[in-house]
């Protein structure tokens, strides 16, 4: 469909919004803002980025382990203990 979105541009969007958020946390450091706003507004980013990394593995789990599942093999056990890492990764951030 025309309007439909690719997941890629989703995850773009965000990523650009997220950028936004950077940029506007700098200036409220250049323009000395209260310490606790700043701060506010890093917990705000970092749920932001950790959102965006959780859409990353939805879709890589779908998309990438599955088809790999369903073929088997040692590309199988390869994609499910990267994946595995990256959970281990994203839970530890």
């Amino acid at each position: 469909m025309a309007g439909e979105q690719t997941h890629r541009d989703v995850i773009l969007r965000r990523l650009r919004r997220i950028e936004g958020q950077v940029r506007g946390l700098q200036r409220m450091v250049e323009e000395e803002t209260y310490c606790i706003d700043v701060l506010t507004q890093v917990a705000a980013t970092n749920a932001a980025l950790q959102s965006c990394a959780l859409a990353l593995l939805d879709e890589h789990l779908n998309c990438c382990v599955t088809e790999a599942i369903v073929e088997g093999g040692e590309q199988a056990r390869t994609k499910v203990g990267e994946a595995s890492k990256a959970i281990a990764r994203l839970v530890r951030a």
